[in-house]
């Protein structure tokens, strides 16, 4: 059993407070409840202590007084997670949010990134030097989450998932010590972050590798949700062909509201949303075929990469309804489309929808065993979102959540993107990272043999 935080002694925290640079936040502060607002806001719980650490010495000394207390910690990065692992009850919170800055090092093109930085921050920084990092598709996500549980987003099909372009990282382990992971160092806690999520360390520092991205050439194409079957397999055959610059995920969903046009509005759809990131004379030429699909409604156009990240901020601010989700497929035949329609013609709410994300190109290209991220061979990560402002929809969301994923989870290969999971249990842990889970376990046993990074998609030390 863990030791709630608030039977600490008085003498334990004053001692412990000397120590820290960052702000400790108590159940009694002010700021407490603001604190402990995560982003799913369906996550309500209550830490006996968070602090928000602003160096790497804050992280240690925070990592010591927990395991020396018995506390259950959680660590938190600033960005979305929609199980809410960021938070814990009666523990201790650990916060990177503090820990921010992004450097660009234009002799190498690579980025060193903080703890705590969201990939807004690193676009802003990166963008005027004409470079991008791989990575998601909201820019309110945080890097560290996104990164550890693998990446995938806009840049996928050309550039690979985020944790392909992972040259290094700073960590703090439940020890307190400090490593630096590369493939040089550590190497076999350098192959395990790059998809195992939380699992081993804290995470004070990233280095990446960027790409020369400055102009992409993208946005929406919507179809009424009738045509789904047909759209999913002409979809699924004409991205098979493209060439990896053109990126394009799969939704059914409701148009919400502004900036939609009046007549779209609260109505279902089957879209589309594109990213080409290869040569800008050539992008009408590969919109052609697109186009010619007559969709009811398209924005495609030539924007800044920061623009397509951006483009579904305002949709999504923190503090929303949120369950989530998820498996792998292999393919989009007439028995999954038909789900599909089905699910996605009684969607209960304007934000709630369901993504289908490709796995080829750069993504598909990496060995299964070179990464954690064991579904290489999958060909799309799905992910079924519910969605509300309302507290009063929670049943509701949920509800139409679970029926679609039962609904297709026969269709499917087993396990899921873990970024995309709510606290599903073990089981489904394991099926996520199939084959590789064994040597995950191994590793978790070497370096955090009594599972003091559990708030996480747990992997259990081999003991």
């Amino acid at each position: 059993m863990k030791n709630p935080a608030k039977n600490l002694d008085t003498s334990l925290i004053e001692e412990f407070s000397a120590k820290i640079r960052g702000e400790l936040i108590f159940p009694k502060d002010s700021g407490y409840n603001n604190a402990r607002k995560v982003y799913n806001a369906m996550i309500n719980k209550h830490p006996g202590l968070i602090v928000k650490c602003v160096d790497v010495a804050d992280v240690i000394n925070c990592v010591n007084f927990g395991r020396k207390n018995n506390l259950l910690v959680a660590v938190r990065g600033g960005g979305h997670n929609g199980g809410g692992l960021g938070i814990c009850d009666d523990g201790l919170v650990i916060d990177l949010s503090g820990i921010k800055y992004v450097r660009v090092d234009t002799s190498n093109n690579t980025v060193r990134v903080g703890g705590g930085n969201l990939w807004g921050e690193v676009d802003h920084a990166t963008h005027p030097f004409g470079l991008a990092i791989p990575a998601g598709i909201i820019s309110t996500t945080g890097v560290g989450g996104l990164t550890l549980g693998g990446g995938i987003g806009h840049l996928s099909r050309k550039y690979g998932l985020t944790i392909d372009n992972l040259l290094e990282a700073d960590m703090v382990l439940a020890d307190g010590s400090f490593v630096t992971v590369n493939d040089k160092q550590n190497t076999d806690l350098f192959w395990a972050i790059r998809g195992g999520g939380g699992n081993f360390g804290i995470v004070t520092s990233f280095k990446f590798q960027a790409h020369p991205v400055k102009t992409v050439f993208g946005g929406p194409t919507l179809w009424p949700i009738e045509k789904t079957v047909e759209i999913m397999k002409w979809y699924q055959k004409f991205l098979t062909n493209a060439p990896d610059e053109l990126n394009g995920f799969i939704a059914t969903m409701v148009i919400p509201g502004a900036p939609f046009p009046e007549h779209l509005h609260n109505k279902q759809f089957c879209g589309i949303v594109w990213c080409y990131v290869g040569d800008m004379d050539k992008a009408a030429e590969v919109f052609k075929p697109i186009l010619a699909m007559k969709p009811l409604f398209e924005h495609v156009g030539e924007m800044p990469y920061p623009a397509i990240q951006t483009l579904f901020d305002g949709l999504f601010p923190s503090g929303l309804q949120w369950y989530w989700r998820a498996d792998f497929f292999n393919e989009l035949g007439p028995e999954i489309s038909a789900q599909h329609l089905k699910f996605g013609s009684k969607i209960p709410t304007p934000l709630s929808q369901m993504h289908l994300y490709p796995i080829s190109g750069a993504a598909s290209n990496v060995g299964k065993d070179e990464t954690p991220w064991a579904y290489r061979d999958a060909k799309y990560a799905g992910v079924i979102v519910g969605v509300s402002p309302n507290p009063e929809d929670s049943d509701k969301i949920t509800n139409w959540c679970k029926d679609y994923w039962e609904a297709l989870h026969p269709y499917s290969s087993g396990g899921a993107y873990s970024n995309f999971m709510m606290d599903e249990g073990q089981e489904r842990v394991k099926a996520s990272y199939k084959h590789n889970y064994g040597r995950l376990t191994k590793i978790k046993m070497k370096y955090d043999p009594t599972n003091f990074f559990s708030v996480n998609q747990n992997i259990k030390p081999n003991n």
